[in-house]
């Protein structure tokens, strides 16, 4: 029986010792990465910004035996940022205020910030443009008169960004779809209406 030779002892490349080194660094940075990330995120409790229809009434509402309608009113949005530690920037605000998919007008704002824990108003005065009605709005408008209230709904978006510790800057798209129920009296309403992300 032939017996097995022994050699010299086989070592290991250093360039291979250095590689795993180099693994074990990253695998453990990436671990503390991910821990500081979080523990950043439980004390900063980020929220979404949000709009949401703060109040509204109508001023004034007209309509002729045309069949055309014209309106006044005035409408509040708030924008709100319940972040305790970053301010949020808005920007791309735009919804489109109409009755019975009839386009009334646009409800638009430039970029605007609002700091920590804070809101901000926009106050939008609408006046329509004579609106020429078809028979069937026509006859919802003569509904609505004689209910004593106007339904208006109010359809956009708008952007939010805001820098969230390490993680950095977070963006949402915020979409807010809303039903107004104006009384044809002035009484003001404050409807329960906000954006939902995306």
């Amino acid at each position: 029986m032939p017996k097995p030779v022994v050699g010299p002892e086989r070592r290991t490349n250093p360039l291979v010792w250095c590689f795993a080194l180099v693994c074990s660094l990253i695998t453990v940075a990436v671990i503390i990465t991910g821990i500081v990330i979080f523990i950043a995120y439980m004390v900063v409790k980020p929220r979404v910004p949000q709009m949401s229809v703060a109040r509204a009434h109508l001023e004034r509402i007209s309509y002729d035996a045309a069949s055309v309608l014209t309106l006044k009113a005035a409408i509040v949005i708030r924008a709100e940022n319940h972040n305790a530690m970053a301010h949020s920037s808005f920007y791309g605000t735009r919804y489109l205020l109409s009755f019975r998919g009839v386009k009334v007008v646009y409800l638009r704002a430039g970029p605007f910030d609002v700091p920590k824990n804070s809101s901000v108003e926009l106050f939008y005065p609408v006046e329509s443009t004579p609106i020429p009605l078809t028979q069937d709005q026509a006859d919802s408008v003569g509904a609505a008169l004689r209910q004593k209230h106007v339904v208006l709904e109010i359809e956009g978006e708008t952007g939010t960004r805001w820098r969230v510790g390490l993680v950095g800057s977070v963006k949402f798209r915020q979409h807010l779809y809303c039903h107004l129920k104006l009384p044809i009296n002035g009484t003001t309403v404050y409807p329960k209406c906000s954006t939902k992300s995306s």
